[in-house]
């Protein structure tokens, strides 16, 4: 699209304006201005690597190749970011533009031409078969090897139909062309000898397709893939011996190394915290909103957020060992992994190929025998159709292409499935358990109610639980500060803010008249800490608890003032899914 230089998202590079639809796109350009400015060509691919078959999993080797069961390109067994493109989709593409105008020409003459003399006749074989030699010999090769290969592995496929079909129409219609004295006199039809090379043309154009768009779905299942590894930081901020701090590749990170994570950053490797506090945004791989308190001694996972404090890890898994790496290997693995329905439908395609090859042999025998003149001529046009009709393509690629789709689906949704085997078993599935935070919950914490002693009012209790709070990150914490500037109540400096360890806050207050009082808010353990009596909100605390909500006790100089619960909203789409689960039969 072309974007005019009145368009407000601009990037100025290197002297020079660059103007842009929107701000996304003003952003990746702004990211890398050279991969946009000279794009590179697609790296070939690592002959080192593992390769498989999409369809028959069980296939592996080396480097790139085609499968010797169904003669598909093979791909690689874990899908990297740097992948750029399927260098098979790149080729059939370009065979399937460059050829589509000999293809439409050779049909449109053979189909409208006759009678209507747009050339001599004696020309117009001639002149079909120029236009389908590179649509079949070129544009059809990779088709025409896969039905070879079918044949001499004795695994007949749909490839073993192709290519009997469109060989016998090119081969018969050369033959035809080039030394028509060799037919009888039955096959002559105006003066010539009639041909099929649009047949031949058609057939490997339309087969060309049909692969273009299952290259794209395939290519589409290994996104979910693609969104995994993009969680992983590329880089890492190690500190060396001497004290040093670099930043690293996260290839190169070992075990034992000590790594710094800052407030916002993400965790570069699974490790243990061996300095700093902070609380942990864990919910790509727990589906929890909340982030986790981490202290010395806890375990971090990589790919997730610290959200406040700074911390020192000690690397612990790295590599494939990874929680991230294996997690991704399962999705491909289930990605991979044969359905029980699939293996019955490879017993029905081989089985069926044989049957349609006999079949057409028997049609071409009756047609020839039987069928009116000029009969041969029927009954291998006849022979050419059953081949190509009767393929089973669908057949074979209809089971593992669903499973592909499910899977790359289910995991986009932070759904993993550990094989095929299971989500065919979804269907019996009679039992739903569901987590509530963050699934039918909204997953943002919001104040529930505010609870003050006599002597105190619930604006005052909110107004000091959100000045204390001010200085935390925590989400319960921003919950209650938000509430307070929704009343538009004045919230007070504290000083001297200090984090108790994940059970609560403590500060300074200084009031108006220029005395200073010691604020606490946490839970009931920071409390007893402080020595804060509570026995006249027991009982309300616990209903509150009861109800899913989180309770936080506000104290003053050792006395307590009131309590505040912040609770999980329910989403308003709740009970209408869960409505929907109970009428689909599920409990």
């Amino acid at each position: 699209m072309s974007v005019s230089a009145d368009s407000q998202h601009h990037v100025h590079h290197a002297g020079v304006d660059y103007y842009f639809c929107c701000a996304g796109c003003g952003s990746k350009f702004e990211s890398d201005p050279i991969k946009y400015l000279e794009p590179r060509e697609p790296e070939p691919a690592d002959p080192g690597a593992w390769y498989t078959c999409p369809m028959d999993p069980e296939v592996r080797q080396l480097g790139p190749g085609t499968c010797p069961k169904c003669g598909m390109a093979l791909e690689t067994e874990m899908p990297s970011l740097e992948d750029d493109g399927n260098p098979e989709l790149t080729d059939f593409s370009r065979r399937f533009w460059w050829t589509l105008p000999f293809s439409f020409a050779v049909f449109i003459l053979a189909m409208f031409g006759h009678g209507r003399e747009w050339v001599p006749a004696h020309w117009q074989n001639w002149i079909e078969l120029m236009l389908a030699v590179p649509v079949v010999l070129w544009a059809g090769r990779p088709f025409l090897e896969r039905g070879v290969q079918s044949i001499v592995n004795r695994s007949p496929n749909m490839w073993t139909l192709i290519g009997l079909g469109t060989s016998a129409a090119f081969t018969y219609s050369v033959v035809a062309t080039l030394a028509p004295q060799l037919f009888p006199e039955s096959f002559v039809v105006n003066g010539r000898v009639g041909v099929y090379f649009e047949a031949a043309a058609v057939i490997i154009s339309l087969t060309l397709v049909g692969q273009i768009f299952e290259l794209k779905a395939r290519a589409q299942t290994s996104s979910a893939i693609k969104a995994l590894l993009q969680l992983a930081p590329k880089t890492a901020r190690r500190i060396d011996d001497d004290g040093g701090e670099s930043d690293v590749p996260i290839e190169t990170i070992q075990l034992g190394d000590r790594l710094r994570v800052t407030p916002g950053e993400t965790i570069p490797v699974d490790g243990d915290v061996v300095e700093g506090n902070s609380s942990i945004d864990e919910s790509m791989l727990t589906g929890e909103p909340l982030p986790v308190s981490k202290h010395p001694g806890d375990k971090v996972i990589g790919a997730t957020m610290n959200t406040s404090g700074s911390l020192i890890i000690v690397a612990k898994h790295v590599g494939a060992e990874s929680t991230l790496a294996q997690i991704v290997n399962l999705v491909a693995q289930a990605q991979r992994s044969r359905a029980p329905l699939q293996r019955l439908a490879d017993i029905v395609a081989g089985y069926f190929v044989v049957t349609v090859v006999s079949i057409a042999v028997l049609t071409l025998i009756i047609w020839g025998l039987l069928g009116p003149q000029p009969s041969w001529v029927y009954g291998l046009i006849n022979a050419v159709s059953v081949l190509i009709i009767a393929c089973p393509c669908a057949l074979g690629l209809a089971t593992p292409m669903s499973i592909m789709v499910a899977t790359g689906r289910a995991a986009s949704k932070g759904i993993l499935f550990r094989d095929a085997a299971a989500i065919e078993q979804l269907r019996e599935v009679d039992i739903l358990v569901v987590d509530k935070t963050g699934t039918l919950t909204l997953g943002r914490p919001s104040l529930l109610k505010t609870i003050a002693l006599a002597d105190h009012s619930e604006e005052e209790v909110l107004r000091l639980a959100a000045s204390i709070d001010q200085s935390s990150e925590h989400p319960l914490a921003k919950a209650i500060v938000e509430s307070a500037r929704a009343q538009q109540l004045q919230l007070e400096a504290v000083s001297n803010f200090d984090s108790a360890s994940g059970i609560g806050v403590t500060a300074t207050l200084l009031s108006d008249e220029g005395n200073t009082h010691q604020l606490a808010l946490g839970n009931t353990a920071l409390m007893r800490q402080l020595g804060v009596e509570m026995k006249d909100f027991a009982n309300q605390a616990d209903d509150l608890r009861r109800g899913g909500a989180s309770v936080v006790f506000l104290a003053m100089e050792q006395t307590l003032l009131g309590l505040l619960a912040v609770a999980d909203p329910i989403k308003e789409s709740t009970p209408i899914a869960l409505q929907e689960l109970r009428d689909s039969g599920l409990r």
